[in-house]
């Protein structure tokens, strides 16, 4: 049977990930803080396997030691589009640190294959690297530090830098959640012309493209290191995509 360790299961697309693989037979493994938050994985937490992440290298080489994965998919992170200066030590141990202690972890106990989440918002107006915000600037570091593993032979991995992702269930504070608040207090949302572009990616074909690009790790038996963009292809203006909405919900 395959077996994955994933960070970043109770989150919404993480759960989504975990409860595909679940379905497919693979056992999965679950990286998650003490506290843990079941509303996304209520209905699959009796099938995860918890691993408790209290902040240490000795937690994470445990959990990987116990699990054995044939492959790790990382997606724990913490997303502030502005930060505070409060934010910063949470920012760095949550998109740094946690995923340096997992690198390095791996390399000691032979763990080869890693899937690593990055963002769209690494590459503002379509650049190499532009970070949007202090968040996006501490993926691309994570990514800095995941170059020197895959360069020295260690790990063998693929990034996949994800633009706006939606679906059932969501109830992050995003976009069609605004609107549907609004909508139903019967309130106005202060909003710009809506002329930006918006690329909104369905949590299927994510959840799709994670499975693919693990597959396509998998079968690597020397380093690499790749960077994929996962979008929908068809980027809509912020108005029309309030239009759709407004005429589905009524």
């Amino acid at each position: 049977m395959k077996k994955i360790l994933i960070t970043g299961a109770t989150g919404y697309i993480g759960s989504n990930l975990s409860r595909k693989f679940i379905n497919d037979g693979t056992e999965v493994h679950a990286l998650v803080l003490p506290d843990i938050n079941f509303e996304y994985i209520y209905d699959i937490k009796h099938n995860l396997i918890f691993h408790i992440y209290d902040g240490t290298t000795e937690s994470v080489f445990n959990a990987l030691k116990k699990s054995e994965p044939d492959i790790v998919y990382h997606l724990a992170s913490l997303f502030l589009s502005e930060h505070k200066s409060e934010d910063i030590i949470n920012l760095i141990n949550s998109n740094i640190l946690l995923g340096t202690q997992l690198l390095d972890s791996m390399a000691q106990l032979d763990v080869k294959h890693l899937l690593n989440t990055g963002t769209s918002w690494q590459h503002y107006n379509d650049e190499d690297y532009n970070p949007v915000n202090l968040y996006a600037a501490t993926k691309q570091a994570f990514e800095d530090i995941l170059k020197f593993y895959t360069n020295t032979g260690f790990i063998r991995a693929v990034s996949l830098h994800l633009f706006d992702t939606y679906g059932p269930g969501d109830n992050r504070p995003k976009l069609f959640n605004m609107l549907k608040k609004a909508a139903e207090k019967n309130e106005t949302l202060n909003m710009s012309p809506g002329e930006q572009l918006i690329d909104l990616v369905y949590i299927d074909d994510v959840v799709n493209a994670f499975q693919l690009a693990g597959d396509y790790v998998l079968k690597h038996d020397t380093s690499i290191n790749e960077i994929y963009g996962v979008s929908s292809g068809n980027p809509l203006p912020l108005k029309t995509i309030v239009e759709k909405f407004n005429k589905v919900y009524g």
